[in-house]
């Protein structure tokens, strides 16, 4: 995830989902994950402190500053490259699995309070985000 000022996702020309302050989320479902892994992440990125406070120190969490999320699906997180010169998706999720997952892990956000905005699962999307810091985090599930 990225922390950034504004994020927006376009599929064909047209916005699919946007947030101000908050984060991008680049989510990742790989093979064997499950709902629980959804919830714990939705969790950790709502609450974890990688906002500013008045002195510039890492103290708020997306729910402090009630910022948003663009959830983006991003099986690409999962390419394997250790043979040849095309990446491999056999550690991705297929869709079936992947999709419901994405979708937990959104609504585990709604449920907390945080506005989503969304990509198109599956879609070639455009992503356009004004990295704040830049910060970025790679978070993974307790079974990752």
């Amino acid at each position: 995830m990225q922390r950034v000022t504004r994020a927006c996702v376009r599929v064909d020309g047209e916005i699919t989902g946007e947030t101000g302050p908050g984060f991008l989320v680049l989510l990742g479902v790989k093979n064997g994950d499950l709902d629980a892994d959804a919830q714990y992440l939705a969790e950790k990125t709502a609450n974890l402190r990688i906002f500013g406070d008045d002195e510039g120190r890492f103290n708020l969490s997306l729910l402090d500053i009630g910022g948003g999320a663009l959830v983006v699906s991003q099986f690409t997180l999962y390419a394997d490259t250790r043979r040849g010169r095309r990446p491999g998706s056999e550690l991705a999720a297929r869709p079936e699995e992947a999709v419901p997952l994405y979708s937990a892990f959104c609504e585990h956000l709604l449920r907390m309070g945080v506005a989503v905005g969304k990509g198109i699962f599956g879609a070639h999307m455009e992503i356009e985000l004004v990295n704040d810091g830049p910060v970025t985090i790679m978070l993974e599930s307790k079974t990752g």
